[in-house]
């Protein structure tokens, strides 16, 4: 880990923004990374039921990387990027980024690559162009 702030920009769409509360602590008194995690993975859902216009689920975390810790009082905001797009499965890059209480840079603490596969409302896998009224793989 480094104290360095990047002065990069994240890539992709802003997802979701939330508030990092004590309640989602570790022994350590930093953000839990298992809290992180499902806040990307629910960014990383809302983006790929909008592309795929249906349901979506995850089906493989392919990595994640821990750059820094989430302090409680932070602003997490995940922003998401679509990187592939096959029949059914839309492979995501999600960066996580945080605003420190009383700070206005912003500072990039984690990043993992998601995969989701758009289903049917019967949890069928579909084509990414189907409506799914009908027919399903």
């Amino acid at each position: 880990m480094t104290d360095k702030k990047s002065s990069a920009t994240p890539k992709g769409e802003l997802s979701i923004r939330v508030l990092a509360m004590p309640e989602s602590t570790n022994p350590a008194g930093d953000i839990f990374g298992g809290w992180v995690l499902s806040q990307m993975d629910i960014a990383g859902g809302i983006v790929t039921k909008k592309f795929s216009k249906g349901r979506t689920v995850t089906i493989a975390v392919n990595s994640m990387t821990f750059l820094k810790p989430v302090l409680v009082g932070d602003t997490l905001c995940c922003y998401v990027d679509i990187l592939k797009v096959g029949t059914t499965s839309i492979k995501v890059n999600i960066e996580t980024w945080v605003a420190r209480q009383y700070e206005e840079e912003r500072e990039k603490v984690t990043e993992g690559v998601f995969t989701y596969v758009a289903v049917c409302p019967n949890r069928k896998p579909r084509a990414i162009e189907e409506k799914c009224k009908v027919k399903c793989i």
